[in-house]
């Protein structure tokens, strides 16, 4: 028998065809043909997931050429003067980590100081910013594949000639800023274009589980380039080779990416029909026209807004640890440049693992209607902002026990996992057709965290001490508390009426929403 089912933002019936039929409608625009055999070609996984995967590798790459340089740079810098600094309630040293540097040649050491450290390790963030909105037009406009893909290839270029310009200027500092800025450019495209990829290939009811995996690519590549950096730094003995080896990898990437991965499920030419049907069904609110960008309806949106401030609370714990997290393990708790790697990296495993079970219990308790759509995202974005609160802020009064404050900052950062099923994805519910753009604006404005937390950290640490370290941390509770108060009062799960193709200008927006905006709760 035949079944009908209501058109999201239609007034048409849309006709399910009884079996071996052949029927073809149009929905908003696009061709959608039911029970017609093609030529298509079925993978073992689904395409869907084939982007997830390559998106999360995506961000891996992005992450690992992003952080490499905190931790290569606890190594760049001549040592510290223990006689000069002196802090009684850091640790004490172990022999076998008392040695000067691992660097072999000392000609590639420089007098940095924690000032510019900081403003080294910000510069990144300023060219950052800036792409974020062209980023996510671009990507709207032509399709996210080289949005997404350009911008991680012009980052690894620059990530591999980062050794040759620091020594070829013979430490220059404002030369190495000059390329984190340019570094900064190419990755501004890399979360407005997997967002606006995310919005035409991921159905509501896998938006949580896919778009966790995906954005959980900043832990797992956090990892790594802990992780690898510190003992590939450790047997080279020369900071070089970090930026070749992470260099590489992102032009490998790269390469992958062009010959499977498309910007939409019309436009890719091994997708199965099956998998092209389904998702043409499950996304018909999802226009594939270059529809206008409502500028004047999303910049007075009160939802988007909140998101915006809750992005820069994230932004800004999270670029904390990512920049800094090295530092405070080799300036206060005395890690050799291997146990810094290592142990830099055990809070973001707990993170990874907590991101994709948070993305797998928001989809089913969503799905089972045990929470609506709404209260799911602020239950997980609160827990991913008071649980690093207090743990963060912990770590720096457990004193000199090194594997107490380890373990802290692992349960902080194993509740901030939770964010990218509760804000991250929060884009996609407001208004999947202009999510590049939301994004875009959202992230790069968050981003602006980024410029802050190392030159701020970097001038309140001059003289390495826990107590200046426990005041960045006092700080960035008083942050995390503020902006998730703002989303608790004003975020929303549900679809904002300018998603609509046919919204006109004319509707009368009301703290960011409507009357007419679709409930998802």
């Amino acid at each position: 028998m035949d079944e009908k089912l209501m058109l999201p933002n239609s007034q048409k019936y849309w006709k399910f065809p009884s079996e071996n039929a052949t029927e073809t409608t149009k929905l908003l625009g696009n061709q959608v043909t039911i029970g017609e055999k093609k030529n298509g070609t079925c993978f073992l996984l689904p395409q869907r997931y084939i982007l997830g995967l390559m998106g999360f590798f995506a961000i891996v790459n992005a992450y690992t050429m992003r952080v490499s340089l905190s931790l290569a740079i606890t190594e760049m810098v001549v040592p510290i003067n223990a006689t000069e600094y002196y802090d009684p309630e850091a640790c004490i040293p172990e022999a076998a980590n008392k040695s000067n540097s691992a660097i072999k040649d000392q000609s590639t050491l420089y007098d940095w100081d924690e000032t510019t450290q900081g403003l080294i390790l910000s510069a990144f963030y300023w060219g950052y910013v800036i792409t974020h909105l062209p980023g996510g037009i671009l990507a709207e406009k032509f399709g996210g594949k080289y949005s997404l893909g350009l911008g991680i290839l012009s980052t690894a270029i620059f990530t591999l000639i980062t050794p040759w310009v620091i020594i070829g200027t013979n430490g220059n500092w404002k030369a190495l800023v000059a390329l984190r800025i340019l570094e900064g450019f190419g990755e501004g495209t890399t979360y407005p274009a997997l967002t606006a990829l995310l919005a035409k290939w991921v159905p509501l009811k896998e938006r949580a589980t896919i778009g966790s995996m995906v954005y959980a690519g900043s832990q797992f590549g956090t990892i790594l380039s802990n992780a690898i950096s510190g003992e590939l730094i450790r047997y080279t003995e020369n900071w070089a080779s970090v930026f070749y080896f992470f260099g590489s990898l992102g032009i490998i990437w790269f390469i992958i990416w062009v010959m499977i991965c498309y910007s939409d499920p019309q436009s890719h030419p091994f997708i199965s029909d099956k998998e092209r049907q389904y998702l043409e069904l499950e996304l018909s609110g999802v226009s594939n026209t270059n529809l206008p960008i409502p500028w004047k309806a999303i910049l007075t949106s009160v939802p988007m807004w909140a998101l915006v401030i809750t992005q820069v609370g994230h932004d800004w714990g999270f670029f904390t640890m990512v920049t800094d997290l090295p530092k405070y393990m080799k300036d206060v708790l005395k890690f050799n440049v291997s146990q810094n790697g290592i142990w830099s990296s055990v809070p973001y495993i707990v993170m990874w693992l907590s991101s994709l079970l948070s993305g797998y219990v928001c989809d089913f308790l969503v799905k089972k209607d045990i929470m609506g759509l709404t209260f799911s995202r602020k239950f997980f974005t609160t827990l991913a902002s008071m649980g690093p609160a207090v743990f963060l802020l912990v770590a720096s009064y457990v004193g000199c026990d090194r594997m107490l404050a380890v373990w802290m900052f692992t349960i902080a950062m194993g509740f901030m996992g939770c964010y990218y099923c509760g804000m991250k994805v929060n884009a996609l519910d407001l208004s999947p057709n202009f999510a590049g753009t939301l994004m875009a604006i959202i992230n790069g404005l968050g981003a602006t965290s980024g410029i802050v937390t190392p030159y701020l950290a970097g001038a309140l640490t001059e003289d390495h001490t826990l107590k200046q370290w426990r005041l960045v941390f006092w700080i960035t509770f008083g942050v995390f508390t503020v902006t998730n108060l703002v989303y608790l009062m004003f975020g929303t799960g549900n679809e904002q009426v300018w998603n609509n193709p046919e919204f006109k200008t004319k509707n009368t927006l009301k703290n960011g929403t409507s009357n007419l905006e679709m409930t998802n709760e």
